[in-house]
């Protein structure tokens, strides 16, 4: 079988029993995101698929926050797999640069390749499926849907960011309704407005119904 080939099957068997938000499903709609964005780029495509597949494989959100699991495991797996030390380092370079990490988090590496593959992660944080996303995590952590009083907080920094236990609404102002400003590629910037403003009309209804309005 092919390097993707076996790719797919080891992400599948790693994130078998993985929280639904960032299982096997997450990662085959970024793979899908990233093939569809990449048809307009001119890019290396193994890297970009590699990229997408790998870019989850072990989430520092459920390792305790450790940021190097991931890259340590994808490394070992393309090892194994006699990747070329270039496909590796790049690879690693994309999942070590892909995250929000609260907005404020400086890239340490660009690449054509990276940019895809962060637009397709982005991607599916929006929309219809970056809501129900939201809520399940939000009550993965047994998170409140909404605390009227508690107000975002959108200048978090990286570790705040990640130690957040905020009710589940205030992510959208903290992190999802921010992603369509911050996409890296036509395709993606197009995307992420439609998805946009699916999520403004559902906040608009979410608050209605909280207030009893309608």
């Amino acid at each position: 079988m092919s390097l993707i080939d076996n790719t797919i099957l080891f992400v599948k068997q790693k994130l078998q029993n993985a929280e639904a938000g960032h299982d096997w499903f997450h990662v085959e709609r970024v793979y899908k995101n990233a093939l569809l964005i990449a048809n307009a780029e001119e890019c290396d495509l193994e890297i970009v698929k590699l990229g997408a597949l790998l870019h989850d494989i072990a989430d520092s959100k459920f390792h305790n926050g450790d940021e190097t699991i991931g890259p340590k495991m994808a490394r070992s797996f393309l090892e194994s797999q006699n990747a070329s030390d270039v496909v590796i380092s790049h690879v690693i370079a994309i999942i070590e640069n892909i995250s929000f990490k609260g907005g404020n988090f400086e890239k340490k590496f660009s690449s054509k390749e990276l940019d895809i593959v962060q637009d397709a992660d982005r991607l599916d944080a929006l929309g219809a499926i970056g809501i129900a996303r939201t809520f399940n995590y939000g009550g993965y952590k047994n998170r409140p849907l909404y605390l009227p009083d508690v107000a975002p907080n959108l200048h978090m920094n990286k570790e705040e960011y990640k130690k957040s236990e905020a009710p589940t609404l205030n992510h959208f102002y903290e992190k999802l309704l921010l992603l369509k400003d911050k996409m890296n590629t036509e395709t993606g910037k197009k995307i992420a407005l439609q998805r946009h403003l699916f999520m403004e009309s559902f906040l608009s209804q979410f608050y209605s119904e909280w207030d009893g309005e309608k």
